[in-house]
């Protein structure tokens, strides 16, 4: 089934902390603090949806990049329960990413939650690498994040 992805906005903000409290039962971001990402000129956010049901997001997914910067952060990514399993967070990983390269970014971050192994093998499978682990990162269990990192090639320019 085919998925459809727009910018997200201060209108998705109800959707997306159904599938935030849904997804990360202890870490959830709160309602203000994604507001405030969600009106964050140096964030990009995304939110995935059916085409034949634009109004129910299947998921979400956030880049922090300023312009000119070199790094980014994935600063969070959710698929909701009824639509895992389907490609949706590979597409919005893929797709932050292409944003991030079209912003000049070198290097892609992100942190992944140490007992999350699906997580980190879809991410290993998009070229990320493990790079180094924030011990008791998660609050409030104290679980471990993998920090993962993948290097973008500068743009080329050529001679046609």
């Amino acid at each position: 089934m085919a998925w459809q992805l727009r910018r997200a906005g201060a209108g998705d903000l109800d959707r997306i902390m159904l599938i935030e409290n849904s997804s990360f039962l202890s870490d959830a971001w709160s309602r203000d603090g994604m507001r405030s990402e969600l009106a964050n000129r140096q964030c990009y956010y995304l939110v995935a949806f059916r085409p034949e049901t634009p109004e129910a997001i299947a998921g979400y997914a956030g880049l922090f990049s300023p312009r000119g910067a070199r790094e980014a952060d994935v600063q969070t990514i959710a698929v909701a329960e009824g639509s895992r399993r389907e490609g949706l967070g590979r597409l919005l990983v893929q797709s932050l990413v292409a944003e991030a390269r079209s912003r000049g970014v070198l290097e892609v971050f992100l942190e992944v939650r140490a007992d999350n192994p699906g997580a980190q093998t879809l991410y290993a499978s998009l070229g990320f690498e493990r790079i180094a682990v924030r011990v008791a990162y998660y609050q409030p269990d104290g679980m471990d994040a993998i920090v993962m990192r993948l290097r973008l090639e500068a743009p080329r320019t050529v001679l046609a």
